[in-house]
Parts: C-alpha cells; sequence; structure tokens
C-alpha cells in the first residue's frame, strides 16, 4: 500500500509528522505538503504561478502552492509511483459542519477522490493540540479498516476528540452539521494608519443535534462523515424546471 499524505498546516506541522511516522507501519509513505500554512484554502488550484518542489532531510516534498496543488501534482505527475490512498492530516484543530466548505484539509482529500483514490481527511478537534498520541492510534484503525474492507473511492472526513485514547466513547458515522453565520469582519489599522480587516470568528453550533459531527466531538465520540462531490440541489430539480417552463 503507497499512502501519499498531505495537509493544510504546512510540511512542518506535527500532526503531519506523526502520521507519516504511523502509517509506515501499514506502507510506504509520501509526503506532499504546502511550505507554509495554508488553512482554508480550500479547493484552490495555482494557476498564474510554477509551482516549485524541494524536499528536506525527512524525504517530505513541500511546495509552493496550496493542498489541492500538492496531491494534483503528486499524483500526476510528480511521483514515479502513484499512491493507492490519499490521506490529510492530522489537522490542528476540528473541521466539522460549514468548515469543510472552507478547509485545505478537506480540500486536499477532495483532490485524491477527484483523482480516484479512497481519500481521508483527519482533524484533531483542539486549538494547537501539543499530543497527537490519541489521534494517531485513530487514523491507523480507520487506515487499517479500509485497508481490510475497501470502501470503493470513498471521501471520510473524520473529526477526533481532543482526549486521550481511553476515553474516546467510540467511532460513530455522522452527517455535517452547522453554524450560524461568522462574526462581522474586525476592522483595524496598520502601522502606517491604513485602514485593514480582520476576517471574523467563525458561528456558533446551529444544527449541531445528535446525528450530526458537533455533537459526536462533543460526546468524546470520533465522528466519521462520508462526503459526496455532488453539490446538486436534487429536490429542486423539477420545481426549477416548473419555473423554468414559466419563463419560456
Amino acid at each position: 500500500m503507497h499512502f501519499l499524505l498531505s495537509n493544510d498546516d504546512g510540511y512542518q506541522a506535527p500532526g503531519l509528522a506523526a502520521l507519516a511516522e504511523v502509517l509506515t507501519d501499514l506502507g510506504k509513505v509520501t509526503v506532499v505538503a504546502p511550505d507554509r500554512d495554508r488553512s482554508g484554502a480550500s479547493n484552490s488550484l495555482t494557476l498564474d504561478a510554477p509551482l516549485y518542489v524541494k524536499q528536506d532531510n525527512r524525504g517530505f516534498y513541500y511546495v509552493n502552492g496550496t493542498p489541492t496543488d500538492c496531491v494534483h501534482l503528486a499524483v500526476t505527475g510528480l511521483l514515479d509511483e502513484e499512491p493507492n490512498m490519499v490521506i490529510s492530516g492530522i489537522n490542528s484543530g476540528a473541521n466539522m459542519g460549514d468548515d469543510v466548505l472552507y478547509s485545505g484539509t478537506v480540500a486536499a482529500a477532495m483532490e485524491g477522490r477527484f483523482l480516484e483514490r479512497p481519500s481521508i481527511a483527519f482533524s484533531l478537534a483542539a486549538v494547537r493540540p501539543d499530543d497527537y498520541s490519541s489521534a494517531v492510534i485513530v487514523a491507523k484503525k480507520i487506515v487499517q479498516s479500509i485497508m481490510e474492507k475497501p470502501l470503493g473511492d470513498v471521501l471520510l472526513n473524520v473529526n477526533i476528540p481532543n482526549v486521550e485514547y481511553e476515553k474516546i466513547d467510540g467511532f460513530v458515522t455522522t452527517r455535517l452539521g452547522s453554524r450560524h453565520k461568522a462574526a462581522p469582519a474586525q476592522e483595524a489599522f496598520d502601522p502606517k494608519g491604513r485602514k485593514v480587516y480582520w476576517v471574523g470568528p467563525v458561528g456558533a453550533e446551529q444544527d449541531a443535534g445528535e446525528g450530526t459531527d458537533f455533537h459526536a466531538v462533543r460526546s468524546n465520540k470520533v465522528s466519521i462523515t462520508p462526503l459526496q462531490i455532488d453539490l446538486t440541489r436534487h429536490e429542486l430539480l423539477q420545481t426549477m424546471n416548473d419555473w423554468i417552463e414559466v419563463m419560456k
């Protein structure tokens, strides 16, 4: 088994190193990650500049691009041997509910799915965690399970509670919850007196009841959400057809 690892926290992130180390027990590991923190990059591709690839003393490749750039480049041109599975993370901070639309962590896994590889995004629900020991046990168990019982070209978003492994209360399949709208942008001034803005904090949990990723992690359960690429709102198709007929 050949694993391609990436993330959005950058190639020096401790969560990436911890994941790479534990997965060497299961197969070959290749890391291709951004050269710096690209959190919030979503599915963006760099189309207006060349991508440069360098390698550190661990053998990790790092790229001056987005998480999506890294996976796309790795699978379509950089590597002599294409990976069997794409894994993103372990991210510092959760990626639940609406967050998945902005997350570079999820986007890296999604690019793997676009390229027809089973893909997983792992996130640890803690701001700047200093201990990934529980998260790597969870990640290894899930990867092993997929190896033993493949799910096809699956895309999984996994969020892990920030507790000791013994305190994790199982694994559950969940759906994405949702948040209230984000807080307003914060106005400030730079040292030269020019007005600048900081994007405001994410909104509080809104749809976060039982069955959602928010509820699972809050209950110390590992949340596993299967994602799909198709964003079509299928139940509106007939309504839209009727609407279009009126315009004719």
